[in-house]
């Protein structure tokens, strides 16, 4: 059996382990939902103990991390399967793992009753599910962990939550089935996105289902723990896709394009000698340079541009600003495509102020419309929320010694600032390392903007204070975008945050609290792995990521990447032609494209 196969063995059974604890009924790991027992999501009610759902849930976790590592190495190694057969595999234990009840945690309780709170005339930003019990509503009755706290979630999210509420009525698991197949439908529209801007390269294809689609880390934190983050995830991604992409099919991917560099990486063009066939981006489009870029005046921007006409821009921003309308943390993927606009256009300011102002016009009425309807109660929420810090966060152990020295909420106040401090660094020298130094210089500015915002949900992912595992299902979306060159820390940057999903999956069983009180045998999992080994695993995870981003060379010092500028074209060419800048013969008679990198 060759690796890869073994890693699809192993995530197999991770994902039947996993569906195991959410079809055998109410447990430890999993809360009861009130309502006719006949109506979906279904389970066997057998009532397992926690050893057994807890031994389920981890042996899951398990074996889909070792399946992962085993055939993303694989991937790497040449091996393949068809990526449409894992795509629709994946999509099918999706809707498979919505059949059943959630899992993991108490949160789908709390969406029911922010989606009651809509439909019965209450602001659930500011009403608690509590303060609606207490008026004898059964929905809000069977809210759990969160029972003393408004909504923390955009308006879109709660008229969402209020449209499976108008479905579910009084039946908190009719509400939540509906809730389940919204999240299934965004899961789903991101693999669908994900696998169709990737089609170019379909070793990069097959990795972005095994990313996302057939993510058995995912499946089980996300998508069985029926999480509202993939609703926001969907639009960061079609920003991305609408900005930059799908690109055009028959584009050489990373892969053909590392064998069209060579195993020394991108040298950049010497003096007399033209670049590789396809130009430096590796790839030549029917006109245009290398990337796909072509003029404003010869082509209207279309899906493989390199530099997006305004109306990708405004339309992208709109996206990002119906992420925000589900979860404010969205707006990361909007900073993500201006920096990459900014990178690929550099000082050429005519053509970048009209696509950074279309893409924060965008941004703006979405997300000014969303601020409006929740009002100052849905920011003063996001703002008490952005204060907490988690068990299984190494700020905790940092709040902890500063509470030593200082009183009330300075502790607070400086592990914030101190967050903030290190996303900013962590965000400069992954777009320094995946950026500047890599794509822009090997002529891939096309993945500019997946990158970009990958390098931003990442950088929030590994400095906020507040970690959850299925927080990181932002960066797992983002990772397919970003190609795998040599140079790059690109790579190591899948295990990292492979390490961090783990663990903090293994550090959460499970993330609840109310009616879930583990027996003296299974005492130890929270002081030792919750407080313990997950705080350890993210500190360190976090030093590496730093040591690979400074260790990160994606160039000699003699290369030097230059913003997309059209080049004046020759009146004539006579055959063949070949330009410097790009690489590229010319029919007899006809001038040669323009647009290039050097």
């Amino acid at each position: 059996m060759s690796e890869g196969t073994a890693g699809l063995v192993a995530i197999g059974v991770s994902v039947a382990f996993t569906f195991a604890v959410a079809v055998a009924g109410p447990s430890v790991m999993e809360p009861v939902l009130p309502g006719w027992a006949g109506s979906p999501p279904w389970s066997l009610g057998l009532h397992p103990s926690p050893y057994l759902a807890v031994g389920l849930t981890a042996a899951g976790l398990a074996a889909g991390t070792l399946g992962l590592v085993l055939v993303l190495r694989a991937v790497r190694g040449g091996w393949s399967v068809p990526a449409r057969a894992v795509l629709v595999a994946g999509l099918l234990a999706a809707a498979a793992l919505t059949l059943v009840p959630p899992f993991g945690s108490s949160d789908h309780l709390s969406y029911a009753a922010y989606g009651r709170m809509l439909v019965t005339g209450h602001n659930p930003y500011t009403t608690t599910p509590d303060q609606l019990a207490a008026l004898g509503d059964p929905v809000a009755r069977a809210v759990q962990d969160w029972s003393g706290t408004p909504s923390v979630y955009g308006p879109l999210a709660t008229a969402i939550q209020g449209l499976a509420s108008l479905a579910g009525g009084t039946s908190v698991r009719l509400t939540v089935f509906v809730l389940g197949l919204a999240n299934l439908a965004a899961f789903a529209i991101t693999a669908l996105l994900l696998h169709r801007m990737t089609r170019h390269d379909p070793a990069q294809q097959l990795r972005a289902a095994l990313l996302w689609a057939c993510n058995p880390l995912l499946l089980q934190v996300l998508v069985a723990g029926a999480h509202v983050d993939g609703q926001a995830v969907v639009f960061g991604v079609a920003a991305v896709a609408v900005m930059f992409g799908p690109w055009p099919k028959g584009a050489i991917g990373a892969g053909e394009a590392r064998e069209a560099r060579g195993a020394g990486g991108a040298r950049g063009v010497r003096g007399g000698e033209a670049p590789p066939k396809g130009g430096l981006g590796g790839w030549v489009s029917p006109k245009g340079g290398p990337g796909g870029w072509v003029p404003p005046e010869e082509r209207a921007g279309g899906s493989g541009g390199v530099v997006p006409p305004a109306s990708r821009a405004l339309a992208a921003g709109v996206l990002v600003g119906l992420g925000f309308a589900v979860k404010v943390t969205s707006a990361l993927v909007g900073v993500g495509l201006a920096i990459a606009l900014m990178l690929i256009l550099g000082r050429q300011w005519r053509r970048l102020v009209p696509r950074l102002a279309a893409l924060g016009a965008g941004f703006a009425v979405t997300a000014g419309a969303a601020v409006a309807i929740g009002g100052s109660a849905m920011l003063r929420q996001s703002s008490r929320a952005s204060d907490m810090v988690s068990i299984g966060s190494p700020w905790r152990v940092i709040r902890t010694i500063i509470h030593l020295a200082v009183t009330g909420t300075a502790a607070t106040d400086i592990v914030k600032s101190g967050a903030i401090a290190l996303m900013v660094v962590l965000a400069v020298l992954l777009i320094r390392g995946l950026l500047i130094r890599g794509l822009l210089i090997r002529g891939l500015p096309s993945a500019a903007g997946g990158t970009a915002a990958f390098a931003l949900a990442l950088a929030w992912l590994f400095a906020w204070p507040y970690v959850l595992p299925w927080y990181d299902a932002l960066a797992w979306a983002l990772l397919p975008l970003v190609p795998l060159v040599p140079g790059t820390a690109a790579a190591g940057l899948a295990w990292l945050l492979l390490a961090r999903t783990a663990a903090l999956g293994f550090g959460y069983l499970p993330a609840r609290q109310t009616d879930a009180a583990l027996p003296p045998g299974l005492g130890w999992l929270q002081p030792v792995v919750r407080h313990g080994l997950t705080p350890a695993v993210l500190a360190v995870a976090t030093a590496w990521l730093v040591v690979l981003m400074v260790r990160s060379r994606g160039s000699a010092g003699a290369e030097r990447w230059v913003p997309v500028t059209p080049p004046p074209a020759p009146s004539s060419c006579a055959p063949p032609c070949v330009l410097p800048e790009a690489g590229q013969q010319a029919a007899p008679g006809e001038a040669p494209a323009r647009g290039a990198i050097s």
